[in-house]
This record gives structure tokens, sequence and C-alpha cells, in this order.
């Protein structure tokens, strides 16, 4: 989807009329932080409109990314038919070295098994992730005919509606799949915490489902790849596939959506606070959650809310088609955040402008600096490679695009 200046202006601002309705019982913080959220959002869609018209990213080439509640029906079944399309097309990875890969969605998945350790609590979490959102909604677009645009989750809605009463997550026809089939007892998802971990661990509730989903086009879905870190209830240790990390595991996709999670961790008030973080460093710290503090961040927040298998696996989470939707609202914040003082945050040179933080996951093992230097590549998946500086701007290097 494509529009003028103007028209990308007015469907801002219509945007923000499918907010939630004011009511005397919804907390006043919240109410507050989003509609401060909203200023913010239509602040930075002005911003980057004036930062396009000097690039080849002109006002009338840019895509929009919506909100999944804001697309029509007959939009989000096309994303759905989109996504089918690629789960039914072959992997491009040799067998040898990842024979559990059966699809190109499964590509996706490879890739961020091969790189868990050094695109998370690095200096390269965000941009390289934007660019793998940005390539899977480019492998939708030229492989299977899709015609939209990667679509988001805005977890502060879903706070509010509660996960099963999103359009996302509610079951329908037009939807990402509901919950899994409800297992009782299941006990505390347990975080960290671990012997010479020297923290302390986090308890998560476990939620309304656990089981398969039940319902929606991804009923009936099979999961090729992992578990590798796979946290579940009951205080277990972490499960993993025996036969290794790229080994053929089919199973079916669980769900496990637990409101207390995003109400806690991912709601209006706390993207307000991650937004209002004056350098990267305690941006994307803050995103992710900082270890020992017992705040998982938005990030966490969006992954254990939905839970199950494999969205509970740092490593395999893209094994759950709704990861693109949660890392799309990464993105869409990161963004928002940047346009605050893009002369820094987006072309900043000097050192923890940009970018912060080293190249292994909380610099262990000890490793340099991330720069704008460094190499994106992912593989058989997708490409080709970029540096980090290519990444920085959703309007420059290899990206044309905004959020309503």
């Amino acid at each position: 989807m494509k529009l003028s200046t103007l028209s990308l202006l007015g469907l801002q601002a219509a945007s923000t009329c499918l907010a939630l309705p004011a009511s005397s019982s919804r907390d006043p913080a919240i109410a507050k932080a989003s509609a401060e959220l909203d200023v913010l959002a239509r602040l930075a869609l002005q911003k980057t409109l004036k930062t396009a018209k000097g690039s080849r990213c002109t006002p009338d080439k840019i895509k929009i990314r919506r909100e999944w509640g804001a697309l029509t029906k007959a939009e989000r079944l096309d994303y759905i038919k989109a996504v089918q399309c690629l789960q039914a097309k072959p992997s491009r990875y040799p067998s040898a070295l990842a024979p559990g890969a059966k699809s190109r969605f499964d590509d996706f998945v490879v890739t961020h098994i091969n790189q868990t350790q050094t695109a998370h609590y690095t200096g390269n979490f965000l941009g390289l992730h934007r660019y793998f959102t940005a390539l899977y909604e480019q492998a939708l677009r030229q492989e299977c005919g899709y015609r939209g645009t990667q679509p988001y989750w805005d977890w502060a809605k879903t706070a509010e509606t509660g996960l099963s009463g999103s359009p996302i997550f509610d079951g329908s026809a037009t939807s990402m799949s509901g919950n899994g089939v409800f297992i009782p007892n299941q006990g505390d998802v347990v975080l960290g915490g671990g012997e010479g971990s020297g923290l302390p661990p986090v308890y998560l509730p476990a939620g309304t489902g656990g089981g398969c989903v039940t319902s929606g086009p991804f009923v009936n879905m099979t999961v090729n790849l992992g578990p590798i870190q796979l946290d579940v209830p009951g205080g277990r240790p972490q499960e993993s596939n025996p036969a290794g990390p790229f080994a053929y595991n089919p199973r079916c996709l669980r769900r496990d959506l637990t409101d207390a999670v995003n109400q806690r961790f991912a709601n209006a008030s706390s993207i307000k606070h991650v937004i209002a973080q004056e350098t990267i460093d305690s941006f994307q710290m803050i995103m992710q959650g900082i270890p020992g503090t017992g705040d998982i961040g938005v990030h966490g927040g969006g992954h254990y809310s939905l839970g199950g298998d494999p969205g509970r696996d740092v490593s395999t989470s893209p094994g759950d088609p709704a990861f693109y939707l949660h890392h799309a609202m990464i993105d869409r914040v990161w963004w928002m955040w940047q346009m605050v003082d893009a002369a820094k945050r987006v072309y900043g040179e000097k050192a923890g402008e940009a970018v912060a933080g080293t190249r292994t996951f909380l610099n262990i093992p000890e490793s340099e600096p991330t720069t704008l230097d460094d190499e994106v590549d992912f593989g058989y998946a997708a490409g080709p490679s970029r540096k980090l500086r290519e990444l920085m701007s959703v309007v420059e290097g290899p990206f044309c695009y905004v959020y309503v």
C-alpha cells in the first residue's frame, strides 16, 4: 500500500481513532500513556516524511505498515495465505546443514537459531531484527504474491482487551490462530536464577492454554525445528531436542496466552517508559529487560504472553507466525524512539549514539563493540548481506516504509 504525503497524514490521524474508547474503569496512567504514544507516533511519521523527501524513498513510494486490527478481513486473509504459501515452499538450506528445515518459512527459523547468541543483548539486536522482519515481508511478497505489508501487534491494545479478545488471537479464520488446549495446574515459568548465574529467578504465571492451538488458520501447522532453549511451566529445566538444534522434530504449534504477562510488561506505560530513554544503550536494555531486575521488558513481554512452543524459545521463536507481528512492533517502537532525535539516533556516527553494546549476548564471552560497519547476513534464508549503518533508517538503505 502506497500513499501520498497528505494521505499518509490522514491515515495516521485516523489510526489514532482505533484506540480503545475511554472508560471510567480504565487506569488513568495507562490512558495518559496511550494518548502520549499516539502523539509520538504522529510526530515520528511527520519527521520521517520530511526525511524521505531527500532520499530515493519519496512519500509516493513509502509502504504503510499497520496494526492487525486496522486491516480489513480480506487483507488479513491475504497475509495468512502468503504465510501458508511460504510454509509450503521447499527450504533453500542444504539438508546436511539443516535437515529439519522443510520450508522457506523454516529457513528464517534456522538463521535465527544460528544468530541467537549474537542477535540478543548485543549492539545489533534492533538493526538485525529490522532487516530480518523486512526480508520475511519481502519473501511473502516476492515468493508468494502478497501485495500488502508486514502488520504489527500493538501489545498496548491486547493488554487492555485481553489476548483472546484481540483479532490477532481470537481463533477466527482471519486471526493468527488462537490459544492452545488448556492444561491445568501448569505452575510458573521460571526464568534464569540457575546455579552460578548470580541472578534471582523471574517467576511468570502460566497462561490459559499450553497445548496445541485449537482454532484458526494455523491449527494444523507443523513446527519442524527445536526446541533448543524452551522455557516450560512448573519450574522444570529448559527443553531441547536431543537430536540437535537443526534436527527434524515435527510437532504441533502450541500457545499459552498469558494476559498477566502482557499487562505487566507490555502495556502502554511500559512502551512509553522505553521510548523515554535518552540513550540507545538504556533503550535497548530496558526493551529487552535488564537481567536481575525482574523486568523482562516489552520484548520479553510479547514473547512470554504468547507462550507455548516455540513462543517461549528464544532460538526458535520465529517458528510461531505471530513472531513477525511482535517484531514489527519492536521495530515500530524503535522507529518512534529514533525520530525523537534522528540526527543522533539514526545518523549519529559517534560511539553510543545510534548503536551500543558488543557482538555477543551480554558480552559473554567478551567481544568487540558493535559498529555501524558490522555486517548482517542471513545466509541461505535471505539477503543480501548489509552493513548495520544501512539498517538504521526505515526510509533509506533497503527500506521504504513507515508505521501508522
